[in-house]
């Protein structure tokens, strides 16, 4: 059974409606959605359904993020950890499981940190920290990236710069190269349901922090790994099979310092969205 509720959160002082929908029943489960120009609480869905017989689930969008209208808040590292506690204090749980993907697992992380005995476990599917300009161009070339944001933020001209960017073939073309392994599982009905994430108003102000690295938990390898330590609830990272180089290569790096289990799963960048059943299988066999 799904419902959604909205909680009604306020973060940096500002009201921040935050729909969540509810999935299954048994031990509670919060499920953090990815953060990226084309993520919403949907692409969650089946993999809390395939996690529905064990567990309550609860699925949150971001704020800045998802399937519909956004209000425009200073998105910065900051505002995502409070919007955390935020969550966390109108839904404390206590939860068995805490699932992110992509850019969430750090703000999963850093929040299990800050809330002691709040999660039983952890599970970060294709954990990432470096947004996508950042990891294809370097830190070096920083003063660049926030140029871009900027424009992408600007009236006039960052709609028309963001529009270019969202255009379906651009978004099927971007799914194929890196968010799915299987290009035959990039169809036009999944084309279009990203899209409509992309044309949501105030779409662009969550893209434009996200790609030039304006979310990004940490700033660099090292931080990130500092992140992960004896205070926390076991973790595990599930590791797509086909993750591009350069985030398949920081994966690699949490794994091998041995502060987290590792288990490879099919897919690339959204195995949880690509292949629920299996990255639920992964879950389960940690238990």
């Amino acid at each position: 059974m799904e419902t959604t509720r909205t909680l009604d959160l306020v973060v940096a002082g500002r009201p921040v409606p935050t729909p969540c929908d509810e999935v299954g029943a048994g031990p509670e489960a919060l499920l953090l959605p990815a953060l990226s120009t084309i993520s919403s609480r949907a692409e969650m869905r089946d993999l809390a359904g395939a996690l529905g017989d064990d567990h309550r689930c609860l699925v949150p969008d971001w704020p800045g993020f998802g399937d519909r209208p956004r209000g425009r808040l200073p998105l910065s590292p900051a505002t995502l950890h409070a919007f955390l506690d935020a969550l966390l204090a109108a839904a404390p749980g206590p939860y068995a499981l805490g699932i992110a993907a992509g850019h969430a697992a750090g703000y999963l992380v850093a929040a299990a940190r800050r809330h002691p005995g709040t999660f039983a476990r952890l599970v970060l599917v294709a954990p990432t920290w470096r947004g996508p300009l950042p990891t294809a161009m370097g830190p070096e070339r920083q003063g660049l990236f926030t140029a871009i944001r900027r424009a992408v933020e600007a009236p006039l001209l960052g709609d028309a710069l963001y529009g270019l960017n969202i255009r379906p073939s651009v978004i099927g073309r971007m799914m194929r190269a890196h968010v799915y392994a299987d290009p035959g599982r990039v169809t036009e009905a999944v084309i279009a349901g990203k899209h409509a994430v992309t044309c949501q108003p105030g779409a662009r102000f969550g893209t434009a922090a996200f790609v030039t690295g304006g979310l990004d938990p940490v700033g660099t390898r090292d931080a990130f790994l500092d992140l992960f330590g004896p205070s926390l609830p076991p973790i595990r990272v599930l590791r797509p099979e086909h993750a591009p180089g350069r985030s398949g290569a920081e994966m690699d790096a949490l794994v091998g310092s041995g502060r987290v289990a590792g288990v490879s799963v099919p897919g690339a960048l959204s195995p949880h969205e690509e292949y629920p059943e299996a990255v639920a299988a992964a879950i389960r066999a940690a238990v």
